[in-house]
């Protein structure tokens, strides 16, 4: 019998300590995987509607034949696969900063680990995903400057609920403009959040980008009785779509 309880792994990172754990869940019959940050829940494999949304959503708006996509948080990999069920993706590079993440992918800790490991399109890169969207050179060590059809990003709560304060000017109209420059013309940045939507922040990147929505993402919560709300925020950078070149 498998115990109620199971702690699989404990790190240190520079954000606080951070732990993988397997429950299974009385109420629900059956295993669950979540990661904690400190006291803080960030990611359960029983909620995954709105990661999963996160790239639908973005390939559904990439106009381009073979998109080059870029994810900015790996998590339990649910937004990476995803993009790897499309088979006209051509390429896919994922950042997270932390390395515990990635070796648990790596080592098959997390069942999607193969899945992603396993792909030839797939990377995973260890590294700040908001300094290199502010820098010059973007997210391929291969081929510095390289820009991207899509870029999907899952890492803070929300824009104004942050991990570590560090990222903090990602959300700035200046952040945002650094961050579409490492887009092809007409490319996809889209942004998951678990608020329901902010008008305030989607006039922001409205001011930034060519277009902008959000989009809701409803699901039931079973713990709570209720509905609960997050979103999609979808942005596309202006100037004509461009053709993949893989």
């Amino acid at each position: 019998m498998n115990p109620i309880f199971e702690e699989l792994d404990y790190r240190v990172t520079p954000i606080g300590a951070l732990s993988l754990r397997r429950r299974h869940d009385l109420r629900l019959g059956q295993e669950v995987l979540e990661i904690k940050l400190g006291d803080a829940f960030l990611m359960s494999s029983h909620f995954t509607a709105s990661e999963v949304a996160l790239a639908r959503l973005g390939l559904a708006d990439c106009r381009t034949a073979a998109p080059d996509v870029v994810v900015g948080g790996l998590g339990l990999g649910y937004t990476a696969a995803t993009v790897l069920e499309h088979a006209h993706v051509a390429s896919l590079i994922v950042v997270d900063m932390l390395d515990a993440v990635i070796d648990w992918h790596r080592d098959g800790m997390l069942p999607l680990g193969s899945v992603l490991t396993g792909d030839a399109r797939c990377r995973l890169r260890q590294g700040d995903f908001f300094a290199l969207a502010a820098s010059e050179a973007g997210f391929d060590p291969e081929q510095p400057g390289r820009k991207m059809d899509a870029i999907l990003v899952d890492i803070d709560h929300a824009p104004d609920f942050l991990l570590d304060q560090g990222s903090a000017g990602f959300y700035t109209a200046e952040g945002l403009a650094a961050l579409s420059r490492h887009l092809k013309p007409g490319g996809v940045f889209c942004l998951w959040s678990d608020d329901p939507p902010d008008a305030g922040f989607t006039a922001r990147l409205a001011g930034v980008f060519a277009e902008a929505r959000a989009e809701p993402v409803i699901f039931d919560n079973p713990y709570l009785g209720d509905t609960v709300t997050q979103t999609v925020y979808i942005a596309r950078a202006s100037g004509p779509v461009a053709q993949s070149d893989g």
